[in-house]
């Protein structure tokens, strides 16, 4: 590593240790309007391009943040400068008097001299914020330093800065074609990781007294480079299937689960953050701050802290009994008690006419009360309480509430008998029994609490005598007696209950995110079952008294016919004629059967009708398929736009048989919670569970891509970096300027720009038979034509020139690039240079592209080079170069979804009498929750193999999923542990997954 400049040592070494709360209390509600206005800063509109001017190091001296202060140790070697620091330097906090600057950047562009930093620091006292270390359009390569510690401390920003200057280098954007690696080369973290360059929207809106970055690896269980990888591409707007398929080496290789629970995580912290601030400015506002109370604020990292350090000074509270001690004016006494105790006389402080200081009682339970306050919210007390709980049994108890049975039904009372009296350590209770509980809690039929031994009371006691508490000097009796009673106060008035509030909020935090991680697993595995294309299917909507709906629809979607039948009103026999008539008109083959309301009897007939052979000479077959959320989706708009003047019944028999040949086309028209395969999805937080479960839709439709030409506007809406409008104004620009030729073209949509093509451009398709058959068939009917006149530049863009009569819109020229082959694979296009080059390496052409020849030149090329090389060679990183591979080697067709399993199709039926302890059958995975996988073997009940039963040594290497799970639609061989016919039960054990 290169040296650093001698104006970063001068700067390093005159860091400024400014009290951080003294700054911090100087907040005022302007900053929010200051973060306003970072949202919209144009940054390339003010810093001049020069990377060679001064601006940076005149200004560093005066940069330093209002943050701990930083340990930065120098060492003068041949190697040059060692900062010791922190990775997460990622985390830096939002920009204060952006206007200000503003000005002076379009006044002075050429020379910002330090009077000018000093200038800005003296009108932002507080200084919250650090200012954007890159521009838009200007990425700069960031000098990371090695770190040799894992401090938690913030690192110096004018360090920061000093790095960002030095490596600074004028670059396109990643949306020019360059790999990325081009862009990150030089950039590295400690341990020699990859990572981001100090890009621009890394932005805190509030300081804390601990470190995002830290905390968030803390809490994840991830490294923290990764973590600041991470919240840098979050804060750029890069979507989680862009990050997955496109940044892998930022991230580690981590999967979509992984980076959800991160942003998830991330979230939280900054809510807290944002919570803090919210509470700091009105605390302010009412003239109750200190910088006791403000040390506390910024040490809060849950919500539950926040909760128990700012309620005595909530509008409207009674306050505290310690806050009405302080009113007495006793709080000097207190520290007195602790600080020199030889010099406190209580009875000092007598005064009869004084409600609170009329005895000496009151006086020592009014100092008792002030002490306890102290000590429950002191931050290193309340760490070795809770480190002291981490090494003791803690457990959770549930017992049936004493009015339940009067308000409650008994049928709901029996659904918690698991419960009424329960105990476990929370260590290893399980997400689902968590939830069970708090729903019990909920209904008014469970009451719980948490118990923490005496053990863990008598020696934080003693711990506090003996330590933290301990007076400075020697203390009379009689004031070590009010020391031990507050103590005591303190334990068991404040301490015990913020614990239990921690222990349960993080319990029931966990559980639910669980939950619906679950729910996103399972929804997954749903959208990505493999499609059945190129069939006839009849779908059925089964039903008693209105009839079973029929539809059959051709291999490409469309309707036929539809129909309806009574199949359980005495009629069977004559509506066997029917249905046989309207398969073999149809040529179809293949029955699909919604598992709703006579699902049984239906599937029951049609087993009958295909054990006799009635349908001869077809060989008809059919499957059970879910209906969830066909009836919804029949009413909804989407519906009615798509299938206009069709019976609402008769659609839901069409969304039946779609969902089988095309799966997630199908579904993504359907709110995802109404799809049912989730755990309690109605206790947890509806917000959260949205926002997974949205963007699981999102990451599936984007792996498997989209051809744009022919795809709906539902399923173009759920790709990364588009959204409704968006969707609409690409099917507006289709239908109106005919098919799109190369991804290029979406950058003429309205409202696509820069940043959405980056994020969706990887995930859509274009079919190059199709585009060519059009080009030749535009060819053909424009030959005649004097108004026409196309030619190919040496780019090799085609040029057509041709009258406009009307001015048109987003565009300059009519300029009409070829088709290129590449846009039918899942190549980027910031990725096609290295692709081009990749193939003259090779030998291959574009034309050959998916076809053997290309697999086998690719092969024997990777045999002979090795791909790490070949990646050097292309000043790539790998997993980019496995991107370029995969593209190149997948056919055309390729749908990654064919690996997945197919319904199971069936043409005989097996009833519940039918089954016997020790038979072994296959089955399809219905639902998985956290205690169990839920089989359809088909006898109209579904069996359970508890999750004791689901083991790694089942699981092929493909499903060995870190949650041990199975998903909905696989196929699994399994055998009957016991039968409850009465209650309906089947216990199931794997066998293993087919």
């Amino acid at each position: 590593m290169s040296s650093l400049p001698r104006r970063a040592k001068v700067k390093v070494q005159t860091a400024v240790s400014k009290d951080e709360f003294d700054s911090f209390s100087e907040l005022s509600s302007a900053s929010e309007e200051d973060d306003k206005e970072d949202c919209a800063w144009e940054p390339q509109k003010k810093v001049p391009r020069n990377p060679k001017q001064p601006v940076c190091k005149e200004s560093k001296p005066k940069r330093v943040p209002r943050a701990k202060k930083s340990t930065l140790q120098i060492s003068d070697g041949s190697e040059g400068v060692v900062v010791k620091e922190v990775l997460n330097s990622a985390v830096a906090l939002a920009d204060a008097d952006l206007e200000d600057r503003k000005n002076k950047l379009d006044t002075v562009q050429t020379l910002k001299t330090a009077k000018t930093k000093r200038k800005n620091s003296t009108q932002s006292p507080s200084a919250p914020r650090t200012k954007k270390l890159k521009t838009d359009g200007e990425p700069r390569k960031a000098s990371c330093f090695k770190s040799e510690n894992n401090s938690t401390e913030i690192p110096s920003t004018s360090t920061l800065w000093e790095g960002a200057c030095k490596k600074e280098e004028n670059e396109d954007d990643c949306m020019s074609g360059q790999s990325p690696l081009k862009k990150m080369k030089t950039e590295s973290c400690s341990q020699g990781q990859p990572a981001l360059a100090n890009a621009n929207n890394i932005i805190e809106e509030v300081e804390m007294n601990w470190d995002m970055v830290q905390v968030l690896s803390e809490r994840t269980n991830i490294e923290p480079w990764v973590c600041a990888n991470i919240i840098r591409l979050f804060n750029d707007d890069n979507t989680i299937p862009f990050i997955v398929r496109y940044r892998k080496e930022l991230i580690n290789n981590l999967d979509a689960d992984y980076l959800r629970e991160i942003q998830q995580t991330l979230e939280e912290l900054r809510a807290v953050a944002k919570k803090v601030r919210s509470t700091i400015q009105k605390i302010k506002k009412e003239g109750k701050m200190s910088e006791c109370l403000l040390r506390a604020l910024l040490n809060c990292k849950t919500f539950e802290e926040l909760e128990h350090v700012s309620a005595p000074y909530k509008t409207g509270s009674k306050g505290t009994k310690a806050q009405r001690a302080r009113q007495l004016g006793l709080e000097e006494a207190a520290r007195t008690l602790l600080e020199n105790p030889g010099n406190l006389y209580l009875l000092s402080y007598i005064q009869p006419s004084v409600k609170g200081l009329s005895t000496l009682q009151d006086i020592e339970t009014g100092v008792q009360h002030i002490l306890a306050d102290m000590i429950a919210k002191d931050r290193e007390t309340l760490d070795f309480i809770r480190k002291l709980c981490q090494n003791r049994y803690i457990s959770i108890q549930s017992s049936l509430a004493k009015v339940s049975s009067k308000k409650v039904n008994e049928k709901d009372v029996d659904k918690f008998h698991l419960y009424q009296n329960f105990s476990c350590n929370i260590r290893n209770i399980q997400h689902h029994q968590i939830l069970a509980i708090n729903r019990g809690e909920n209904l008014k039929i469970l009451t719980a609490k948490v118990n923490i031994p005496d053990g863990v009371k008598n020696e934080f006691c003693r711990w506090c005598i003996q330590n933290r508490w301990r007076p400075r000097r020697f203390a009379r009796p009689e004031l070590m007696k009010i020391l031990y009673s507050s103590i005591d106060d303190s334990f068991k008035r404040l301490i015990y209950p913020l614990l239990c509030r921690e222990f349960r909020a993080k319990l029931t935090s966990d559980a639910e995110k669980e939950s619906v991680m679950m729910f996103g697993r399972n929804l997954r595995q749903l959208l990505l079952t493999s499609p059945v294309p190129g069939r006839t299917l009849m779908g059925v909507d089964p039903g008693y008294k209105h009839g079973c709906k029929l539809a059959i629809i051709s291999p490409t979607s469309q309707i036929l016919h539809t129909d309806v039948v009574y199949l359980h009103c005495g009629q069977g026999f004559q509506e066997a004629e029917k249905i046989k008539r309207l398969l073999l008109n149809f040529n179809c083959s293949t029955v699909v059967i919604g598992n709703g309301t006579a699902c049984r009897e239906t599937e029951a007939y049609f087993a009958d009708l295909i054990m006799k052979n009635y349908f001869a000479p077809l060989d008809v077959v059919y499957c059970i398929v879910s209906e969830a959320g066909a009836s919804i989706y029949s009413v909804s708009p989407e519906a009615n736009k798509e299938m206009p003047g069709l019976d609402p019944n008769l659609r839901s028999a069409v969304s039946i048989a779609r969902r089988v040949q095309d799966p997630l086309a199908e579904l993504v028209k359907i709110e995802p919670k109404h799809i049912g395969v989730g755990m309690y999805q109605h206790d947890v937080s509806q917000t959260l569970l949205k926002a997974t479960l949205d963007s699981v839709v999102e990451e599936c439709v984007s792996f498997v891509g989209v051809d744009i030409n022919i795809c709906s506007e539902v399923l173009l809406r759920h790709i990364a970096g588009l959204n409704a409008n968006r969707a609409k104004n690409i099917i507006e620009w289709r239908e109106k300027n005919g098919p799109f030729i190369n991804r290029e073209q979406l950058k003429k949509v309205k409202g696509l720009g820069p940043k959405s093509f980056q994020q969706c451009a990887g995930f859509i398709r274009i079919n190059q038979d199709f585009i060519r058959k059009f080009c030749s068939s535009q060819q053909s009917g424009s030959a005649g034509s004097s108004q026409r006149v196309a030619m190919t530049s040496p780019a090799g863009v085609e040029v057509t020139s041709e009258k406009q009569g009307k001015k048109k819109s987003k565009t300059t020229a009519n300029v009409v690039l070829k088709p290129d082959p590449l846009d039918q694979t899942c190549i980027h296009p910031e990725s096609y240079d290295i692709a081009a080059r990749f193939l003259s390496f090779i030998g291959g052409a574009l034309c050959e592209i998916g076809k053997p020849e290309m697999q086998q030149k690719i092969k024997s090329f990777l045999e002979k080079e090795g791909i790490e090389k070949i990646a050097e060679r292309l000043q790539t990183t790998v997993h980019t170069l496995q991107v370029i591979i995969d593209g190149l080697s997948q056919p055309e067709s390729f749908d990654f979804r064919t690996d997945f399993d197919q319904p199971d199709f069936k043409r005989s039926i097996v009833c519940l009498q039918d089954l016997q302890v020790g038979t072994i059958l296959t089955g399809k995975v219905e639902n998985a929750t956290l205690f169990g996988v839920f089989v359809d073997i088909g006898v109209g009940k579904v069996g359970l193999i508890p999750i004791r039963n689901v083991t790694e040594a089942k699981l092929s290497k493909t499903k060995r999923r870190r949650s041990l799970g199975l998903g909905p639609g696989e196929r699994v061989e399994v055998q009957v542990l016991n039968i409850d016919v009465p209650r309906s039960r089947i216990t199931l054990d794997l066998i293993r997954v087919l």
